[in-house]
């Protein structure tokens, strides 16, 4: 039964992970652009000094529209998978829905995804890209992610309880799915045969969309944007039933 309390207790989750993540850290939440601008800097250096064959306008800010999706991706469902099993003392001490454990964990890298998003704002203004009207999409766009997120980390955060390993396989996966993002390359790289399945990844598609608003002032594809839709309420309604199926047992596991 849902309780008036829970969004209390959620509150509290997600504050709690945010400052237990950063709380012997020096920089503190500087940290959180630490990765994205590392990585800008190195595939900006290699596609532009190193391997200079194709000019690609504001190369910085492509390479960004594709980094913070990609890295709110990778670091919400690495830390989420985990979010049940590491608080197995609470999941097993307090009476409140477990489900608020991962939610809560996707929730507070929203926090950082937030920060992030904000200085790739900064940098579309730095590149010469004014504001235009399909901005009022892009909080679409990135909610679309969000639930996709919420979904995968619920699905995964119950296996994890009882397949150890999984965090491993996960962290195969996320590796590869760094080459099949396009981060540094632009959708025409792609063979067209293969553009409608990578169109199907809800990173991609975000990156997709999210280079099309800001850099093309347009408006995405409507079948990008359905795909994207559906995709993501698909993955969040998969997720939930898994957890709901699962958390019976979470108790004897953990």
């Amino acid at each position: 039964m849902w309780s008036a309390d829970y969004p209390f207790v959620l509150q509290n989750l997600v504050l709690k992970d945010f400052r237990v993540r950063y709380r012997n850290m020096s920089l503190g939440v500087l940290w959180s652009l630490l990765n994205p601008f590392v990585m800008m800097g190195v595939l900006v250096f290699v596609f532009t000094s190193v391997f200079p064959e194709r000019a690609i306008r504001a190369f910085p800010l492509f390479v960004l529209c594709g980094l913070v999706p990609f890295n709110f991706f990778t670091v919400a469902w690495s830390s989420g998978m985990v979010s049940v099993t590491d608080n197995g003392g609470l999941v097993k001490r307090v009476p409140l829905p477990r489900v608020l454990l991962p939610i809560a964990s996707v929730f507070s890298n929203c926090i950082h995804m937030l920060i992030q998003f904000a200085i790739l704002l900064g940098f579309v203004l730095l590149f010469g890209f004014g504001i235009n009207r399909y901005w009022a999409l892009l909080p679409v766009i990135w909610l679309c992610e969000i639930v996709f997120v919420v979904g995968l980390v619920l699905a995964t955060a119950a296996l994890d309880v009882f397949v150890r390993d999984l965090r491993y396989i996960v962290d195969s996966l996320i590796r590869v799915m760094f080459w099949i993002v396009p981060i540094f390359y632009g959708m025409e790289s792609v063979p067209l045969r293969l553009r409608a399945v990578y169109e199907l990844n809800p990173v991609a598609a975000l990156t997709i969309a999210l280079r099309r608003i800001v850099m093309e002032a347009a408006a995405p594809a409507p079948a990008l944007m359905l795909k994207l839709a559906v995709t993501s309420l698909a993955m969040l309604a998969a997720g939930w039933f898994v957890f709901r199926r699962l958390q019976t047992r979470f108790y004897e596991q953990l």
